[in-house]
């Protein structure tokens, strides 16, 4: 991860005018999620979600807190948080990623012997690409449109899994909900003052003063 925001931390935020009560609360459960933590998906299956968020979204460099995208997704599932619509091709949501965990470890075992845990990188990346393009051998596919699956379900749901963290809003130096502060200027390449500074060639010290001051 580049330090594109040096100094910033959206946390900052926290007891300041620019979150309420409301969002404190939000942002605080989803900080609260334990990462190793699973109440809906089974053993295999978690197995399965948790090596399929690492290849959507590698979290390869060391972080004090690393997203928890699988157990973001057990949660979702959990509590049924489908997005008020569904796709006429795809079953409903806990259904959906049921059938496409098992349809994914199935397809690795037609491909390679293994379920897609214990694939290694390169295998697993070639398994999904299959997937994505529609190209399956398992017949468990039959149930489960691959191609929707993988772009209504895998993407959608882990990559907005992850930029719904307070990590990757650092990452791209968000300031979180924009409620009740709001924001004024509006215009291309202008900033508030409560917004992080993104830091430029020969002006990162600056960059980390003022992402000090954020709040």
């Amino acid at each position: 991860m580049s330090d594109r925001y040096p100094g910033y931390d959206v946390m900052a935020k926290r007891r300041s005018m620019s979150w309420n009560d409301q969002t404190r609360a939000v942002i605080d459960a989803r900080l609260a999620i334990d990462p190793a933590a699973h109440r809906f998906f089974t053993e295999t299956e978690w197995q399965t979600l948790r090596a399929l968020c690492d290849r959507i979204v590698p979290q390869t460099i060391a972080r004090p807190h690393p997203v928890p995208l699988a157990a973001m997704i057990d949660e979702k599932a959990r509590a049924n948080l489908s997005e008020g619509y569904r796709y006429a091709e795809l079953p409903p949501l806990q259904q959906a990623w049921r059938l496409g965990l098992a349809a994914l470890d199935g397809e690795a075992q037609a491909r390679h012997g293994r379920r897609f845990h214990a694939l290694d990188g390169l295998e697993q990346d070639a398994v999904l690409t299959a997937v994505q393009q529609g190209n399956v051998r398992n017949p468990t596919w039959r149930e489960l449109p691959p191609k929707s699956f993988f772009k209504k379900r895998i993407l959608h749901d882990i990559v907005s899994a992850y930029y719904s963290h307070p990590t990757s809003w650092n990452e791209i130096g968000f300031g979180g909900p924009t409620g009740p502060r709001g924001y004024v200027r509006m215009s291309f390449d202008r900033r508030d003052p409560w917004e992080a500074s993104e830091a430029r060639p020969g002006r990162e010290a600056q960059a980390r003063r003022e992402n000090a001051r954020v709040g």
